[in-house]
């Protein structure tokens, strides 16, 4: 794990980003720029993130993205992304990207995916307050309204049956959440794809969850990763919520804004 910095290397590290000739501004959404909610779909960006992030958009040579494991129709509910903003869902599977949308599973990956949530519907069928998730290259089981003991069980049972329909599933586990998926592709992908496509001389790049470390692993020198909340990171920042991240963006924001 890299050692953090303070917040006074954060701020001199936003501006030394703000510099770059092009920037890619990556984001998760919840737990991120929103704070989470027992109903996912009533969470929404908090007002101050949501006003940098518009912000950032507008800015020159700078594209936000937001890089969510929600599916992608979900993402663009939830946070009303303007038209022009790139959207990629199911940790990298489905991008909305120049005002196109890909999604393209085979179809024997559809046919996988049918398999799996039919196992994991049976799972949920046997514990009450679970809720199975159907996406569109797979499934996550969301364990946060039951207690520690029932959660725990239930994504015992959910990973046996996922494997038994699917031998290859990717099982992947976040915050009060196990995810299953029938393509090998997670948010670090999506982000060096993205790097590429835009010709980004820089990313800046914030999550919180499990899932986002795999966006952290492939930030280069000069990238900026920050950690939203507790737990082990690969980033190189770390503030304590959502609510604390809305300084970050502000700044970021104002400095790319005026460079």
């Amino acid at each position: 794990m890299p050692e953090q910095t303070t917040d006074g290397g954060l701020a001199t590290a936003l501006e030394t980003l703000a510099a770059a000739p092009r920037l890619l501004v990556a984001l998760d959404f919840d737990g991120t720029l929103a704070p989470f909610a027992d109903d996912p779909s009533q969470v929404g960006a908090l007002p101050g993130s949501w006003a940098a992030v518009l912000t950032l958009q507008r800015a020159r040579d700078t594209e936000v993205v937001l890089v969510s494991g929600r599916p992608l129709g979900s993402l663009a509910a939830v946070s009303h992304a303007p038209d022009g903003m790139a959207l990629i869902g199911s940790h990298g599977v489905e991008w909305r990207v120049d005002g196109h949308d890909e999604d393209a599973l085979t179809e024997d990956e559809t046919a996988r995916v049918a398999r799996i949530g039919a196992a994991l519907d049976e799972v949920g069928a046997r514990h009450p307050g679970v809720v199975v998730e159907h996406k569109p290259a797979g499934h996550g089981v969301h364990t946060r309204r039951v207690g520690a003991d029932e959660a725990a069980a239930t994504n015992a049972e959910a990973s046996r049956a996922a494997h038994d329909a699917d031998p290859d599933v990717l099982e992947r586990g976040g915050k009060d959440i196990v995810e299953f998926a029938v393509r090998h592709v997670t948010k670090g992908d999506a982000i060096d794809r993205l790097r590429a496509l835009r010709g980004a001389d820089a990313v800046f790049f914030a999550g919180d969850d499990v899932t986002d470390e795999d966006g952290f692993r492939v930030l280069r020198d000069g990238d900026v990763g920050v950690k939203v909340g507790e737990g082990e990171t690969l980033a190189g920042h770390r503030v304590a919520d959502p609510a604390a991240l809305t300084d970050v963006l502000k700044q970021l924001a104002r400095a790319r804004a005026t460079r």
